[in-house]
């Protein structure tokens, strides 16, 4: 397509996309809060109880769970732990239609955008959906099978190789690493392009940095944060504008440091100049400066004598 044909074709897809960047934003955030809420005030085993029991004689795999005071909590609170994890499913679902939307404005503009980048989002983003969907179902289903049973510690073990949680397991990672590498090849592509700002670019890859190496708390206020942003941009309310690249239809490059350098050293040399003071010139004279009048009066008294 020309570049009329890219921008009538942005312009019709981008609302959808603001819409799915702000609510991929929201939704994400809701999903957390409603589970952090919910299991705000869970209980917990401690270190201190597992190495007492560590050190009793006997085997351990066939003695109580520590782990039974917070699977009875977590049972009583399955419904909140799955609404939770659906608002996160249909959040990351939004984020793979936002990245699309974007990767493909990148790839009009720039052939050297891998085509492969173009279907990451939407990859990563249906199968991390379908992975925070399958967790908390897979926990509740375990966790009623060992309050059925005996309650031991090999009892509590068995939660984790339940099939519906290797399942999740199985299709989360793969999904994380897609998401992942699709923010940090978009938004580096798109950057490069002039469709993102540099700010704009480098949270981005920071973003998709996060995914893989996630600091601090769970809650992904950066990735959140990321998409909020690129809904407004997406919407033009871009605080100074919107990037040229989305006006045009073309890559417009932002410049290099080494091109800032250079025109700032041109605007220093090209300035403007402050101009010298000028001088009243001498009748008669070349020269400029002093009052030449007692000069003459010299040489007419020299005459005299």
């Amino acid at each position: 397509m020309d570049a009329d044909e890219t921008l009538a074709s942005e312009a019709r897809r981008r609302p959808r996309a603001a819409a799915a960047a702000l609510g991929a934003a929201l939704l994400i955030l809701a999903g957390y809060l409603v589970a952090g809420a919910a299991f705000a005030d869970r209980p917990s085993a401690g270190l201190l109880p597992a190495l007492e029991r560590a050190v009793q004689p006997g085997p351990v795999a066939a003695g109580q769970s520590l782990q039974v005071p917070a699977l009875e909590f977590y049972s009583g609170r399955v419904a909140p732990l799955i609404a939770g994890a659906a608002l996160r499913g249909l959040g990351f679902l939004l984020v793979g239609l936002a990245l699309t939307y974007l990767a493909a404005a990148t790839r009009a503009r720039s052939e050297s955008f891998p085509r492969f980048a173009q279907y990451l989002p939407l990859i990563g983003g249906v199968l991390s959906a379908i992975s925070f969907v399958l967790a908390p179902i897979g926990s509740a289903i375990g966790g009623n099978a060992f309050l059925d049973g005996p309650r031991t510690v090999a009892a509590a073990e068995d939660i984790q190789r339940e099939p519906i949680i290797v399942a999740a397991q199985f299709i989360g990672l793969p999904g994380t690493l897609a998401l992942a590498l699709a923010f940090v090849l978009v938004s580096l592509n798109a950057m490069r392009a002039g469709l993102l700002t540099r700010f704009m670019g480098v949270l981005g890859i920071l973003a998709g940095a996060l995914f893989i190496l996630p600091l601090g708390s769970e809650l992904p206020v950066v990735q959140c944060f990321w998409l909020g942003a690129l809904g407004i941009l997406f919407l033009g309310r871009w605080p100074g504008g919107a990037p040229a690249a989305w006006r045009t239809g073309r890559a417009e490059p932002w410049p290099s440091q080494q091109e800032l350098r250079e025109a700032r050293t041109r605007a220093k040399v090209g300035g403007p100049r402050t101009a010298p003071e000028p001088v009243a010139a001498v009748p008669g004279n070349g020269t400029t400066g002093a009052d030449p009048a007692p000069a003459e009066r010299k040489r007419k008294r020299k005459r005299r004598t």
